[in-house]
């Protein structure tokens, strides 16, 4: 689906929240209850909240929304993130683009590169590259993942461990100030981890919403990572990142601009 601006603040306020009553929202949005209860209905249907009694909450911790809900929430900040990701990755690079939509959008970005190697059990990564001749692409094997339109897996493993990249690009299913990076399959987590080990640069491309997401599976600590592209950061993401050594490149900054801001924290 197609989020309407309205429902685009709600998962945003959501994600502050973790819960919201219908009345809150209707009052917040200045629209009735019945307006509110119809995008909390829609909102569920694709995964990206679930109903409670009186309201909404985050979904369930036990699993993702589907790529394709991830595809429409957040594209703005995200495709802010793939530029300034992209800027960090020179000519004749070989680089790792892992699983998630932000991981996608990269490869958009990275289609004026030239004598580019990408490696990537990631199927829109490679569909899109398609169409740019100047790109080398190698596709992992590994078992489909239909709803997320990627390949887990021993082959998946298998193959990222007979390289070594230069740049290495994950994404996560949630960020926790303790455990590190997270995700929401095992299968899912091992091809992460497995790509930052193999890459000589290794980057966490994720926006600030992971902060607030419950997912089960740990990746990594965030001291497996020497960068983060983000939108922008929390302030409490800012310690905990400090404390790790893992340099920041903020796309957005605190003021929702366009901008990108780079600082070692």
């Amino acid at each position: 689906m197609k989020l309407s601006e309205r429902q685009q603040r709600i998962v945003d306020t959501l994600r502050e929240s973790e819960e919201l009553g219908v009345d809150e929202l209707a009052q917040r949005f200045d629209v009735s209850t019945q307006t509110i209860r119809k995008d909390i209905n829609q909102l569920s249907e694709a995964g990206l909240t679930r109903r409670i009694h009186g309201g909404i909450a985050l979904p369930a911790s036990g699993r993702n929304i589907s790529f394709r809900s991830r595809q429409a929430t957040n594209v703005s900040a995200k495709r802010a993130m793939a530029r300034a990701c992209a800027e960090l990755i020179p000519d004749g690079a070989s680089v790792f683009l892992g699983i998630g939509t932000s991981v996608a959008l990269l490869a958009e970005a990275l289609t004026e590169r030239r004598d580019l190697r990408v490696l990537t059990n990631n199927l829109d990564v490679a569909e899109l590259l398609c169409d740019y001749p100047q790109i080398g692409v190698s596709l992992s094997g590994g078992q489909l993942r239909h709803s997320d339109r990627d390949l887990v897996g021993g082959a998946a493993v298998d193959f990222i461990r007979a390289h070594r990249v230069d740049f290495g690009v994950v994404g996560a299913g949630g960020l926790d100030s303790e455990a590190g990076m997270l995700d929401f399959d095992p299968r899912e987590a091992e091809v992460s981890r497995t790509i930052l080990a193999c890459a000589r640069q290794r980057i966490l491309l994720v926006d600030r919403s992971k902060w607030r997401r419950r997912a089960m599976v740990v990746v990594d600590d965030f001291n497996a990572l020497d960068l983060m592209v983000t939108d922008a950061l929390p302030e409490d993401g800012a310690a905990v990142l400090a404390r790790a050594g893992v340099q920041v490149v903020e796309a957005l900054g605190v003021n929702g601009k366009n901008e990108t801001e780079s600082a070692n924290r």
